[in-house]
């Protein structure tokens, strides 16, 4: 795809296509659904949506991966006590999901094993079923976390909810 035709492709679109795409109710469904997934682990999720890379990115021709990291680090994913946040990003101008995982996820998860998750939710992504495919990225990275960081369930005390667990829109 050509960068001008790229360009105009992002550019079209704005917050308001991304709550367009999901809606109040998604969105309030999404963050329920991150929440109810935290109590079952020490990780932390955020799930990050925007309907086009800033112009900056499409001038050098960055990815959603490269934008994905970006917001990683910008959301502060990163800087969770247990080292172990985990970002969903939803790129709307490409149909493009991505996962990045902080340290001690990526030890423990293979990232071939997070491409394959990425491979199979993009279907829904494709098809413009946008909450469907963050409700599955979010039970698929859920397992994950249940799988490798379980919460103690006789810890004297809750977890402190590091990172907000409604879904960012931009």
């Amino acid at each position: 795809m050509s960068t001008l035709i790229r360009i105009l492709k992002h550019r079209w679109l704005d917050e308001t296509d991304a709550q367009r795409a999901l809606g109040a109710d998604a969105l309030h469904r999404i963050e329920k659904r991150v929440a109810a997934s935290e109590r079952t682990h020490t990780g932390e999720l955020r799930v990050c949506v925007e309907a086009g890379l800033p112009l900056s990115y499409l001038w050098r021709g960055a990815s959603a991966r490269e934008r994905a990291i970006a917001m990683f680090g910008k959301l502060r994913v990163w800087d969770t006590e247990h080292n172990n946040g985990v970002l969903i990003y939803l790129l709307l101008a490409e149909h493009r999901i991505e996962i990045v995982a902080d340290r001690a996820v990526a030890r423990r998860v293979e990232p071939g094993h997070w491409q394959q998750l990425v491979d199979t939710m993009g279907e829904a992504f494709r098809a413009g079923r946008f909450e469907q495919g963050l409700s599955a990225a979010i039970d698929a990275v859920d397992a994950l976390l249940v799988a490798h960081f379980p919460r103690d369930p006789s810890a004297a005390t809750l977890r402190l909810n590091e990172l907000p667990d409604e879904p960012l829109l931009r």
